[in-house]
């Protein structure tokens, strides 16, 4: 049995293999119809693809997953999605991940929720005002599911992801040479104090690099 990271891009059309796949979600979201049946893998989704079972890829965005290809045995004979381990880690010890999917419980399939669609949104319009009501409506879901779900997929809530985004590209424009007052319009935020404040308390951005920047 191999294991190895393969990268997911665009569309793969329908294919089959003599040996059964067993597929650990590390991040993105890759979508796959099964002979008619679709099933998701991400960061908290596996899947088990038995051998001789057709099946395509599409994913609108670079999914990372954990490929497993595995000889017939036991537990490997069905099509199952299964909820991935908390704390799971890729493994070259194949048998070690296997046996410890074989208990996991069945992955209900939910509304696709793809972090990378709204990174690529948010990025697109910074300045705008992103509330959590307005990133759930894009894939929609109710705020607490969308919360729910975000923090168990990134590993942080919204509004932490968000302001992380925001401070990111804030620094970047100011080593760019960009004024306060431009990169907190850009990015969103109030005021070139509120943004200056921001960076310190979050990013621990020294007074030095905040005082060189261009008002």
């Amino acid at each position: 049995m191999l294991g190895n990271c393969r990268i997911y891009q665009g569309e793969y059309s329908s294919h089959a293999h003599d040996h059964a796949q067993v597929l650990f979600g590390l991040s993105g979201c890759l979508e796959l119809d099964m002979d008619g049946r679709a099933a998701r893998v991400d960061r908290t989704t596996g899947l088990v693809v038995p051998a001789g079972v057709s099946h395509s890829y599409c994913t609108d965005s670079d999914s990372e997953v954990w490929v497993v290809d595995a000889a017939l045995c036991r537990g490997l004979e069905k099509l199952r999605a299964f909820q991935l381990p908390s704390r799971w880690q890729p493994s070259a010890d194949t048998e070690q991940l296997l046996n410890c999917i074989a208990d996991a419980p069945r992955a209900l399939q939910r509304r696709a929720l793809n972090p990378q669609t709204l990174q690529h949104q948010v990025q697109q319009a910074l300045h705008e005002d992103w509330s959590i009501a307005r990133m759930a409506a894009l894939y929609a879901l109710s705020v607490p599911q969308f919360h729910r779900r975000w923090k168990t997929l990134t590993g942080e809530t919204p509004q932490r992801w968000m302001r992380r985004i925001r401070l990111e590209q804030a620094a970047r424009l100011l080593q760019a040479g960009l004024s306060l007052d431009v990169a907190a319009a850009r990015t969103g935020y109030r005021s070139a104090s509120a943004l200056c404040q921001a960076l310190q308390r979050e990013q621990g951005m020294g007074a030095r690099l905040l005082r060189r920047a261009p008002r």
